[in-house]
């Protein structure tokens, strides 16, 4: 037996290893600190040299050794669940280093280009020293230009390259960003709002050296980030648009699946798994569309709801107000869901005009841990009459309440937890198959609450599931079957009912961003399939909130954990 005197150092070298660990990421990744409301390092940004990606896997490697001292028997079984968290995270950093993941160190969805611009959102702007730190951050942006440079030189050496289809996109927002006044450049914004207590002289002095920051550094930073691109990585750039087409690709994107999922699922069984899941949705649409007297086909039904004016939005406005509205509507019903409500606000915000173009249709950011800054739930608004009024209802479910913000919120009020999990959603891989799998999930029940009570916007809601069904195709034929981005855009224009325009968009993002888009409909599917066992077992003796509570109630966590949970707890309520 195991003595309490023995355990207590145990438990205290896991916590500081924690702590290290936490404290390791936020040093290292400035940017997301800052998101957090963390303002330690507001005057920095990240540090993309080889040298600084060596530190990062050499420091896993460390830490990985060290904690497997530790001996997990003498743990409580929450430290043996952190235990086990902490080393697959290690495990999955050193893993994914073979690869040389940061010789792709910008798309169109992330990199130094558009994160800067986006980070002046999240930036604390109340003193005279937070103005000094972000003057400093904004002009640390050329060396890390050089940087990003760099590694995408040694990618061209490599042979680890982005498509051609990325780097285009990714030119298009560096152009948007390359202006003759400074004042125009996101990056002033802050210096037109100064607080109300600040003198004249630091305005001026301030506003002074931002506007000499931006011309003198910034721009012609992307000046060169630009010819960089145009004139010698572009033309290097590949046409195929798969992983597949990269060194060792085949099992990078085997590895990104694993991560993504947390599954031992193959790509060509998730493939299947998705055309099985897109018939059996499709054949519910029908029903719906039979119910409003549409004749013809799917995908008649789907080019009608394109083309209809009235489907249409009008402007950003009536897209913001109308997702602030069906989160209105919720509100007031989810506690018949739930027993937990989290406590922290989310706000509809408007995708930035930068990156809009080449955002996805919406996202959403946690508040930060203080309170300090709500969360936000951002809405795209670029070219707002492909923004489909049917498809609004399901995406304000996914990204808020009951979805996202509902999730994440009670996740960080989880005080017991230790940082990494609390607030490491977005760490990589940070098990997006059950933080999107209750995105997803969480979009189908509030039909259990009489929401989606026009069958246009239900239509929407399993619309939405079939397009996360035709991921699972979509992704695995991008990575795995070698699709080209042509089949994969007619596949979803056949399937689904979103917008021409959407469909690029996502398209793209499968490109970039291989594995991610598989977790959704995933992590759904165990959820489901855990709330059927549950219902099952329990009878009438199962209640929807006690299980909700509960599958929320320690975080995030990989699939075959969340199964292992929700098991022991159906056994402790029969």
């Amino acid at each position: 037996m195991t003595s309490q005197v023995e355990i207590l150092p145990q438990v205290s070298s896991l916590d500081s290893l924690f702590r290290e660990y936490w404290d390791f990421v936020l040093e290292s990744w400035p940017s997301f600190a800052t998101y957090l409301g963390d303002h330690r390092y507001d005057d920095k940004l990240e540090d993309l040299s080889q040298e600084a990606y060596d530190k990062w896997t050499s420091r896993a490697e460390d830490l990985l050794g060290r904690v497997s001292g530790i001996s997990k028997e003498s743990l409580s079984a929450k430290d043996r669940i952190n235990y086990d968290l902490f080393s697959r995270e290690l495990i999955q950093r050193i893993g994914v280093a073979r690869f040389r993941p940061n010789l792709l160190p910008l798309n169109q969805l992330a990199g130094p280009h558009i994160d800067l611009p986006q980070l002046t959102a999240f930036t604390r702007f109340s003193t005279v020293v937070d103005y000094e730190n972000y003057v400093k951050r904004i002009g640390a942006f050329p060396a890390q230009v050089d940087r990003t440079i760099s590694r995408l030189e040694d990618g061209v050496r490599s042979g680890i390259l982005l498509p051609r289809v990325a780097v285009e996109a990714v030119l298009s927002q560096i152009r948007i960003q390359v202006i003759s006044t400074p004042e125009s450049s996101p990056l002033y914004g802050p210096a037109k709002r100064f607080p109300e207590s600040f003198s004249e002289n630091d305005k001026d002095r301030l506003s002074g050296i931002i506007k000499n920051t931006i011309v003198e550094g910034v721009l012609p930073s992307y000046r060169k980030l630009l010819e960089y691109l145009e004139k010698q990585y572009l033309p290097m750039s590949l046409e195929e648009v798969g992983y597949w087409a990269l060194p060792n690709g085949d099992a990078w994107y085997r590895f990104l699946v694993q991560s993504y999922t947390t599954t031992d699922l193959t790509p060509e069984q998730i493939h299947d798994l998705g055309l099985k899941e897109l018939s059996k949705i499709q054949q519910e649409m029908k029903l719906i569309m039979r119910q409003v007297g549409f004749d013809g086909d799917l995908q008649a039904f789907s080019k009608y709801l394109r083309s209809e004016p009235k489907f249409q939005n009008t402007g950003a406005e009536s897209i913001l107000s109308g997702y602030r509205q069906f989160l209105n509507d919720i509100d007031s019903r989810v506690a018949h869901l739930f027993g937990r409500i989290p406590s922290a606000k989310c706000e509809v915000k408007e995708i930035e005009s930068f990156r809009a173009k080449e955002a996805p249709v919406a996202h959403y950011y946690q508040a930060t841990d203080d309170g300090t800054r709500p969360a936000y739930f951002y809405a795209n608004t670029y070219k707002p009459e492909t923004r489909l009024t049917f498809q609004m209802e399901a995406i304000a479910y996914h990204e808020a309440v009951p979805g996202h913000h509902f999730q994440i919120a009670l996740q960080q009020e989880l005080r017991g937890l230790p940082e990494f999990r609390r607030n490491g959603g977005y760490v990589w891989p940070g098990y997006t198959a059950f933080i999107e799998g209750w995105g997803l999930y969480a979009e189908a029940i509030p039909k259990e609450l009489g929401l989606y009570k026009d069958p246009y916007s239900d239509f929407g809601r399993l619309e939405a599931d079939a397009f996360r069904a035709a991921r699972l195709v979509v992704d695995t034929g991008l990575h795995a079957l070698k699709w080209t981005r042509e089949q994969a855009i007619k596949f979803l224009e056949e399937n689904t009912a979103m917008s021409k325009e959407d469909i690029i968009v996502e398209v793209e993002r499968y490109i970039v961003l291989p594995g991610q888009a598989l977790a959704y409909k995933i992590g759904q599917l165990k959820i489901f399939e855990l709330r059927s066992r549950a219902e099952r077992m329990l009878g009438e003796k199962f209640d929807i909130r006690a299980f909700h509570d509960e599958l929320l109630a320690d975080g995030a966590l990989p699939l075959d954990l969340i199964e292992e949970k929700m098991q022991t707890w159906v056994n402790a309520q029969s």
